[in-house]
């Protein structure tokens, strides 16, 4: 016999597990203080650090499609951590992330030698990827790595060899899907630990 009371609690459960688990993965920096932004116009759902440090203030907003960075002694345009795209309809996230390359890479030889490939957290100690998420990048054919390779110094750290929206080697950008989400995210950690919480990042639906 179905059991209401038992159904309920177990539902009860479910919700507040789910509410207990919306908060960020790690510790505030010292400074600073998470805050949700949830921001559907963005596309961008994601915990943010809001940091004051007496002579500098550390602004994060979401602006169009973009979680931007802003330095209160800074000058010139603020810093887009992260941006969203929205996918075309029949078109597969990886067809999204192929065409946003494209869109946004002036050399169109970058473009045809430059493939998709699944980006790989270098940190050995790295955690696994949240459940659901999956992360590109771009890198050279073997062609243009073997031209490449010819002409690189071993000791200089190398340009992106497919332009600023794939692989850097002195950085950390990814493009990031979320499941079947309307949208696709272009994710930029840099080197050092960034002020968003990209273990929880989420797609943001615009209502309606």
């Amino acid at each position: 016999m179905f059991n209401a009371f038992v159904f309920g609690a177990c539902a009860l459960l479910l919700i507040g597990n789910a509410a207990a688990a919306d908060k960020p993965s790690r510790a505030a920096q010292k400074g600073c203080k998470w805050e949700k932004l949830n921001a559907p116009a963005t596309g961008i759902d994601a915990w943010v650090e809001q940091c004051d440090f007496g002579d500098r203030k550390i602004h994060l907003y979401g602006k169009d499609n973009k979680l931007l960075q802003h330095y209160s002694d800074g000058g010139g345009q603020d810093d887009a951590l992260i941006e969203s795209f929205a996918r075309a309809p029949d078109e597969k996230p990886e067809a999204t992330i192929k065409r946003v390359f494209a869109e946004h890479t002036a050399d169109k030889t970058l473009v045809a030698r430059c493939v998709l490939a699944a980006w790989k957290d270098e940190d050995p100690h790295a955690s696994p990827l949240p459940a659901g998420v999956k992360r590109y990048t771009f890198q050279p054919n073997a062609a243009l790595k073997k031209q490449l390779d010819a002409t690189q110094d071993p000791g200089d750290i190398p340009e992106p060899p497919c332009g600023e929206w794939g692989y850097t080697p002195d950085g950390i950008q990814y493009y990031e899907v979320h499941g079947d989400a309307p949208r696709i995210l272009f994710v930029r950690p840099g080197q050092d630990e960034p002020l968003f919480d990209e273990r929880t990042l989420q797609v943001a639906t615009p209502a309606g």
